[in-house]
Order: structure tokens, then sequence, then C-alpha cells
């Protein structure tokens, strides 16, 4: 593990032997933090997050989750969040030390459940970026429809780029499209996304089933750590009536919002995310 901006690599053992790449920055006795991104995003979301943070006095941690980056795939296909949540117990029980888990999205939900569901990983806090109990369907469609889309790749860089770009009107198109290729992978002559092209028919319909709302709710309260709940302003997944809701019902849970923002909060304003966190993570004990 390195100490610099620069991340060093890293590589863990998640639920079944498979196989978890990961980024670290920071100093191996400082107290660990792990972040875990969203559905269809790499460990590439959090390069600006973690360096950051590392300067802060933090031992950071970004892997790649299963079927995304430079993780291995599920073998049979089956990406159902228990796996995620049971790939978050086997990470926190190899690091010396109760982390911090930060998770957007597809990460935050395997947090709450790993954290709050026996065996119960030990954490110190839980930051939920733009995750509650219960998303809109809206927003949550308009992700896996983006994800099903393309599905024979792209020809540049700047193609996939453009894909982004209509994806998420309401952030700046890049200056240099040549920067979203950490999240593409060659297929013959063309580029395709860095996850596995079966994730989305696991997540259909799997992401807010009958019971799964009360459940989360249920795993948030049992973990009994302090909880911060960062809401993009603009979200289209998180109310904010759901956000409001989840606090209410969870006794140690806060709030803040990030204006500006959409679901991918630490992508689309990424200081302001930060100024949200770092007060809640200088709280922690």
């Amino acid at each position: 593990m390195t100490g610099g901006a620069l991340p060093g690599p890293g590589n863990f053992v998640g639920h079944g032997g498979i196989r978890l790449a990961a980024d670290t920055w920071g100093e191996p006795s400082s107290p660990p933090l792990v972040l875990l991104h969203g559905g269809g995003q790499t460990r590439r979301a959090w390069g600006r997050t973690g360096p950051r943070l590392a300067t802060l006095g933090w031992q950071v941690i970004a892997p790649d989750l299963r079927g995304h980056g430079d993780s291995a795939w599920s073998a049979d296909g089956d990406y159902a969040l228990d796996l995620f949540a049971e790939d978050v117990r086997a990470i926190v029980a190899g690091l010396d030390g109760r982390p911090v888990l930060i998770g957007a999205s597809l990460g935050g939900l395997a947090s709450l459940l790993a954290a709050g569901e026996a065996p119960s990983a030990a954490v110190r806090a839980l930051v939920l970026v733009d995750v509650a109990h219960r998303p809109d369907p809206r927003g949550f469609r308009r992700i896996v429809a983006f994800m099903r889309g393309h599905p024979d790749g792209f020809a540049d860089a700047g193609e996939a780029a453009a894909a982004v770009s209509a994806h998420l009107p309401h952030r700046p198109r890049p200056s240099d499209p040549e920067g979203i290729r950490a999240n593409l992978r060659p297929h013959g002559e063309r580029w395709v996304w860095h996850w596995d092209p079966r994730m989305p028919d696991s997540f259909e319909g799997r992401m807010d089933p009958p019971g799964m709302a009360e459940r989360l709710l249920d795993a948030a309260r049992s973990a009994d750590v302090p909880i911060l709940l960062v809401r993009g302003g603009i979200s289209d997944v998180v109310r904010e009536d759901v956000a409001e809701q989840f606090c209410v019902r969870v006794p140690r849970a806060r709030r803040v919002d990030v204006a500006g923002a959409g679901h991918m909060v630490a992508g689309d304003r990424n200081e302001h995310f930060l100024d949200a966190i770092v007060p809640f993570l200088q709280t922690i004990e």
C-alpha cells in the first residue's frame, strides 16, 4: 500500500473464493475505510475520492465488485444482492481493524446487509451514497436500460463517452474522452463496458422485491453504527421523502444532500461530496 496520491494494487478474496481487485491509498497503519462503487461502475469511480481521504489519515481500499472491472465474474452469472454482501463481509474480515464503509448504490446496499445481518461485518460506520431502503423505480429502470444499451460495444472511447453524456445530461461532457477507457475492455475490434454482460439480467427484479424495504431498514437499525445518507440533490433514484423516511426510522442515521448531483454523487460533484462526508468521518471514534 502506498502513502502518496497514486493507488497501490491489491487483491482480496470474496465469497466462494472469488478474486476481487482493488486499489489502495494511505498507510497500512491508518484506520481502514472501504469505498464500494455502484452497479455498472468500477473502482475507478473513486479515483478522486480515495487519494483525498488518504491525506486525511485513512487507509483507503477501493475494490472492484464481483463481475466489475478487474475482479472475477460469477461463474454461474448470479449477481444476487446477498452475494455482494458476502463479498463485503469477506473484505472486512481481511482487514486490520473495523473499517468505515462508504457504498454507492449497489455498494451501499451490500454494505448495509453485510453490517446489519448475521454474520454481521464489524464496521465503525456506514456512508450510504444515494441509496436508501426503496429506490424510485423510474430511476432504477433507467440505470438498467443504460447497462443493457450498446450490447455490441463502441468503436472507440469517444462513442462510449457520448453514451455516458446522454445518460447523464446534467454532467459536463469531459474534454478528453480517453478518460473513460478504464471503464472499457477490448472485445474483438470493439470496446465494451468493463462488467459481466449477464449482470443486468441478474439485477432485473431483484433490487426492490417484496419485503426488501423492511429488510434494509431492519439491517440499518441492527447495524447499530452511525449512518450518513448522502443523497444527490437531483437524484432520480432516491426521492427526498424516502431519504427522510429512512432517517426517521433508523435512529442513528442522518442525511445530507449534495446540490446539483444526481445518482452518481461523487462522480458528479466530488468536492461537494467530500465536503458532505468529511465532517461525519471526523466524528467517528
